[in-house]
């Protein structure tokens, strides 16, 4: 998964971990990646489950989620990255980078039974398309007070649901190689595609890539060590 691409770079291009067939969906990337403006591309229907509903972001939210953004990051990598690096994270910084997003339409949200933000997810184009994946959740995290209720379940199916009416056919995510994560997304049906060392914060630190060829989640009921 991405987080703050100005705090990172490179170290050597993604590696396969198994080949990835040719589709139409891989072409199609760079005809579809203007859909991305569309305002109205995204249609989403209000969901009861345990109180959470999904909606499209509105310019008004940037502020909340980067507040969540940075306190899910200080959640989720408090024993893995260096504290420098998360307590110096600059909440107006992402909610600018998030602002941006969202207008392109670009960014949901589930919200709790009392309107409280409860986590994200920031989709489009593939950015790495040799792995033959054209769609990417570049973004998703569920706030420490909502972790365990379906909020992370609600937010993948709601963007692959918009990634699949704005033209795309797969999708892939990366995801820190330590990140609990990787255990919801193997439950949601996403294999194991690719690997990566990328620079973060002056650390080395690995990437796993979790790919769907069909922008379909896993029926398998939710049963693991880090559930969203």
């Amino acid at each position: 998964m991405i987080q703050a691409a100005n705090r990172r770079s490179p170290l050597q291009i993604a590696r396969k971990l198994q080949p990835a067939a040719k589709d139409e969906g891989a072409l199609a990337c760079a005809k579809n990646s203007h859909l991305l403006q569309r305002a109205d591309s995204v249609t989403l229907h209000p969901m009861s489950d345990r109180g959470l509903s999904l909606r499209q972001a509105r310019p008004g939210d940037a502020a909340a989620l980067g507040r969540l953004y940075v306190e899910a990051w200080q959640d989720t990598y408090a024993a893995i990255l260096p504290h420098r690096l998360l307590a110096n994270m600059s909440t107006e910084l992402h909610a600018a980078r998030i602002g941006r997003a969202i207008q392109k339409s670009a960014v949901l949200v589930v919200e709790d039974s009392q309107r409280r933000l409860a986590g994200l997810a920031g989709f489009g184009a593939a950015r790495d398309r040799g792995l033959g994946y054209d769609g990417e959740v570049y973004t998703l995290y569920v706030g420490p007070d909502h972790l365990g209720r379906g909020a992370g379940r609600a937010l993948l199916h709601g963007a692959f649901g918009a990634l699949k009416q704005r033209g795309f056919q797969s999708c892939v995510i990366w995801s820190h190689a330590r990140n609990h994560a990787c255990f919801f997304y193997e439950a949601m049906g996403g294999m194991r595609i690719g690997e990566r060392r990328v620079v973060l914060g002056g650390m080395d630190v690995d990437e796993v890539a979790f790919g769907w060829k069909k922008l379909a989640l896993s029926p398998r009921k939710l049963a693991v060590r880090g559930g969203q």
